[in-house]
């Protein structure tokens, strides 16, 4: 039974916010419980270890699960059943960076079935959980009695204004340069993880020194914690040695050592390598069965197994360490052949073919329009993102059978850090749903940098303006007995031998994202320097090879490929655009043939026309132009005449419609208008005033035209129209219009005197 008060302990970042971290409250019937605590934010992390390991059990089945309650946000979820369903794509990149830091610090011959669950309970949305799981998974770990060698713990460094930030909130975020989450222990530096704005080598190291500091003092709190928690957290259970048989392991280093070494400097192609070991290790047991028997093997056959698996590592390892020979005969820095192809699949708005060595990703870019944007729902974020990437990896890229059951963590995995990378270099303005999907048809490692070098082409291809290349390359590590090497572009077996997995991937001028997985224990930060510089040669190796291909990108996007044109409308005339009910833009997309997309953006409409048809958005903009369009006085416009009346006539021009009047038609009198203007006829006008009150809209005719010779500015002379009044008027007669005009008809008498008016 969980206790009222439950025992914690605090420590401070280094800005000086706090974390608690408590256990004994909730959650105290599993195998180990923590919560962590920072200012509103609030993760429960829970671990269950099976007492017993599996009958037959050869590995162990470890399972990390993130999810963000939508409660911890206020908010109900969004979906049909309105409750937290399959983990999403940011909950399984989550669980993946837990899984990655805790998964080598258990023993190696610890096989029980052990599950970690941890929850967002209470969330503060500018608070990145990201940083706070994996110390709320190993502080679970530190005060249960599951055997596990931490504790370890994670945060986020990222570079601010020049400025390196342990955990910064998540509006700070917003101008990093660089941004990596690391995890270590006590002593070591065991996953990195994280994206950069083209950094060098150096801030990259830079960022993770700062990481470690933090981190250890995280570690301590946890150990702090689990000394006040007492007894269970200091007894673990007992690890049962697998079982050995020192004289079957020599008899099979007798009969494989040396078939192995030929192998492995038989420089073969993978599946050919791949027969061959599997040949060696049948006839070894073969040759062990007729001398032990077939009881015997059946009864160590899974010891025989491990045996020869870890026979052929240990040959492998030494032939690179003593003659810096690789299983494909390649250097230690050396790059396999590359080639690459663009515009390989017609019908795509971008695609590119990237081979390297024996891994291949066929990749496709598609432009959409804001329709097409990929809706963000987790419980502290909502939002939508224009920029898609999807990596598939089937089954027959490595020559096996498996159900096509959409995609597992690793392949949300490797889709993450490639778009990250790329996202570095996407245009500051974009118009266009951009969607990039790798499909790898052959894999011998590197698969995901294969995708980061692909899309990089295809998105060229397609006329995205980024700007730069990106490459990327999976280095490795061996190090054993004081010796180390470094391989530069891993295969398969490569990683699966090796000590490290560091995936790096960068423009020119820097690094733009990274993955790095080390498995062993006190790597030296001048090994790591020495990666990364290797790897940056590797880097500007395939991206000259990628340049060879296409070095900018296309000038115009391809002839099929959709067209956006921009609009910017006054915020006023969004109401009139869409219509009622969205009648309007329904009715000129269905007219035009375009797709119609409206949104507010500071008080001003941007309006985005997209087709693949130049003639359909001209229309569109047209009828879109005639709906916002606002006179400017000044401006001179083509009318055509609608209705003629006795006093003018009306026209309309761009959707508006003014009053023509008879005065403005010419300089000259005009006794009928229709004898100037008739209906349909076209009129270039010119717009003199727009009455502040009304709106109408004066226009004039006469004001284009030339003023007739002996005219003055003021309307003097020559007017036409209703008789010669110009020139001398000579003696008109008496105009004595009823006597002396003094009077003005008479004599009225004085004005003074004319009494009331009635």
């Amino acid at each position: 039974m969980g206790h009222q008060i439950p025992i914690s302990t605090s420590f401070n970042l280094p800005d000086g916010r706090t974390i608690t971290l408590e256990t004994g409250k909730l959650a105290t019937q599993a195998d180990g419980s923590a919560l962590v605590k920072m200012g509103h934010t609030m993760i429960l992390a829970t671990v269950v270890s099976a007492k017993e390991m599996r009958e037959g059990q050869d590995f162990f089945p470890l399972s990390v699960d993130y999810q963000e309650k939508f409660a911890a946000a206020g908010r109900i979820p969004g979906n049909f059943f309105r409750r937290e369903s399959k983990l999403s794509d940011n909950e399984v990149l989550i669980s993946r960076l837990v899984d990655r830091a805790i998964r080598p610090l258990f023993p190696d011959d610890f096989m029980n079935e052990t599950q970690v669950i941890i929850n967002l309970v209470s969330g503060d949305k500018d608070t990145p959980p990201d940083a706070l799981v994996a110390l709320a998974a190993s502080s679970a770990l530190a005060v249960s009695d599951i055997p596990f060698m931490g504790p370890i713990s994670e945060v986020r460094v990222a570079r601010i204004d020049g400025q390196f930030v342990v955990n910064p909130s998540k509006s700070a975020l917003q101008n990093a340069d660089i941004d990596i989450i690391v995890a270590g222990s006590l002593h070591d530096i065991n996953m990195v993880e994280g994206e950069a704005k083209e950094c060098a080598e150096a801030d990259l190291v830079e960022a993770i020194k700062i990481a470690h500091d933090a981190i250890k003092v995280q570690c301590n709190a946890q150990l702090e914690l689990a000394k006040l928690v007492g007894d269970k957290a200091a007894n673990k259970r007992p690890v049962t040695p697998a079982p050995q048989d020192e004289e079957l392991k020599a008899r099979i280093d007798q009969l494989a050592r040396q078939p192995i070494l030929e192998v492995a400097k038989g420089f073969l192609p993978k599946q050919d390598r791949k027969n061959r070991f599997d040949e060696i290790k049948k006839k070894t047991i073969e040759t062990l069965t007729q001398e032990k028997g077939e009881e015997y093997m059946e009864a160590n056959g899974d010891l025989v197994a491990g045996y020869f698996d870890k026979l052929k590592k240990q040959v492998i390892r030494h032939m690179v360490l003593d003659e810096s020979v690789r299983l494909d005969g390649r250097k230690l820095d050396e790059i396999r052949p590359i080639w690459c192809e663009i515009d390989y699949l017609p019908a795509a708005h971008g695609s590119s073919l990237f081979t390297r060595g024996e891994t291949q990703s066929l990749t496709s870019v598609t432009l959409g329009t804001k329709l097409d944007e990929v809706m963000i729902d987790n419980a502290l974020d909502q939002h939508y993102d224009k920029f898609i990437l999807h990596y598939n990896f089937p089954a027959y890229s490595v020559g096996e059978i498996k159900p096509q059951r959409g995609p597992g963590r690793r392949e949300i995995g490797h889709a993450n850090l490639a778009a990250r990378s790329l996202r570095q270099v996407l245009p500051d303005e974009n118009s266009y749903t951009v969607r990039v999907v790798s499909d790898i048809l052959e894999s011998n490692g590197s698969s995901s940098m294969a995708t980061v070098c692909a899309g990089s082409l295809a998105l060229m291809d397609s006329g995205i303006k980024i700007k730069a290349a990106v490459s990327g390359i999976a280095m490795g590590l061996i190090a054993e007995g004081g010796r180390t090497a470094i391989l530069s572009d891993i295969l398969g077996d490569e990683d699966a031998l090796g000590d490290m997995d560091f995936k790096v991937t960068g423009t020119e001028k820097g690094i733009t994202g990274c993955q790095m997985d080390i498995k062993i224990d006190g790597m030296p930060y001048e090994v790591l320097t020495q990666a990364l510089d290797q790897a940056r040669r590797g880097r500007l190796h395939i991206l000259s090879k990628m340049n060879e291909v296409i070095a900018a990108p296309r000038e115009d996007y391809k002839p099929h490929a959709p067209r956006i044109v921009q609009l910017v409308i006054e915020k006023s005339y969004i109401g009139a655009v869409i219509g009622p009910g969205g009648k309007v833009v329904q009715e000129i997309q269905q007219l035009t043939g375009t797709t119609i997309n409206i949104e507010e953006v500071d008080d001003k409409g941007i309006v985005s026309i997209a087709s693949s048809n130049k003639e359909s958005i001209d229309a569109a903009v047209e009828r879109i132009q005639r709906i916002t369009f606002t006179p400017k006085i000044g401006d001179v416009y083509t009318a055509v005449v609608k209705t003629v009346m006795p006093y003018g006539v009306f026209v309309e021009f761009s959707g508006k419609s003014g009053l023509l009047h008879v005065s403005e038609i010419s300089h000259t009198r005009i006794d009928n208008v229709e004898d100037v203007l008739k209906e349909g006829d076209e009129v270039k006008v010119k717009l003199i005033e727009v009455d502040n009150k009304t709106g109408k809209l004066r226009l004039s005719r006469k004001a284009l035209m030339p003023r007739p010779d002996g005219m003055s500015n003021n309307g003097g002379g020559d007017e036409g129209g209703g008789g010669d009044r110009g020139g001398d008027r000579g003696d008109r007669g008496d105009r004595d219009r009823g006597g002396d005009r003094s009077h003005r008809g008479g004599d009225r008498g004085d004005r003074r005197d004319r009494g009331p008016r009635r």
